[in-house]
């Protein structure tokens, strides 16, 4: 499985929560796996939040919930 193969999205709210990076990703990842995402699906988007700076870990999760 490859990151452009998830079409779904994680209900969740961004703002409220602590602006830290691994706040963000565990809150994601909380998120993900009570709504069914399967750990690779989770692990594809938090390595993709790792690849770069801050501000490519925001759109990344922005990308991946509504």
């Amino acid at each position: 499985m490859k990151l452009e193969d998830i079409t779904k999205l994680v209900k969740m709210e961004l703002v409220g929560i602590d602006g830290n990076a691994f706040a963000l990703m565990g809150a994601f990842s909380k998120n993900a796996e009570r709504q069914g995402w399967s750990e690779e699906e989770i692990g594809l988007v938090l390595d993709e939040c790792r690849s770069s700076d801050y501000n490519h870990l925001l759109q990344t999760l922005i990308k991946f919930t509504e």
